[in-house]
């Protein structure tokens, strides 16, 4: 898989802003979203190849955004990365074995190299 396009859903405007200029910096096509509830119909518009997808928006959980987007199904699905500053890397094994809705997870603060070494090996 080739990543192009990444949504980036966080109900903080800052991190969405600056997670879309570090990405935007290394070729990568974005799209924010500010609420849980905006990041279904975003998918749809956007056709995102990965959604960085904040566990803790106050209107929709990350947890039941990813459910909605696996459940959706189709042959292209995004790749989902969890994004949380809830939990810290220690515990991403344990988030990622009991949640197959997430890929990867990504703890904040992140690592902009780590996120960046990631999405290229997507």
């Amino acid at each position: 898989m080739s990543v192009r396009r990444i949504l980036v859903a966080d109900d903080e405007q800052d991190m969405v802003l600056t997670l879309s200029a570090l990405l935007r910096a290394a070729g990568y096509e974005t799209q924010g979203v500010y609420r849980g509830a905006e990041v279904a119909a975003a998918v749809q518009a956007f056709n995102p190849d990965v959604v960085l997808l904040d566990l803790a928006m106050p209107d929709r959980s990350g947890w039941e955004v990813a459910r909605d987007i696996r459940a959706a199904g189709g042959d292209e699905r995004p790749v989902l990365i969890a994004i949380s500053g809830l939990y810290n890397q220690h515990a991403a094994d344990r988030i990622l074995g009991m949640a197959a809705e997430f890929d990867h997870y990504v703890a904040k603060p992140y690592d902009p190299l780590a996120l960046l070494s990631l999405l290229c090996r997507l």
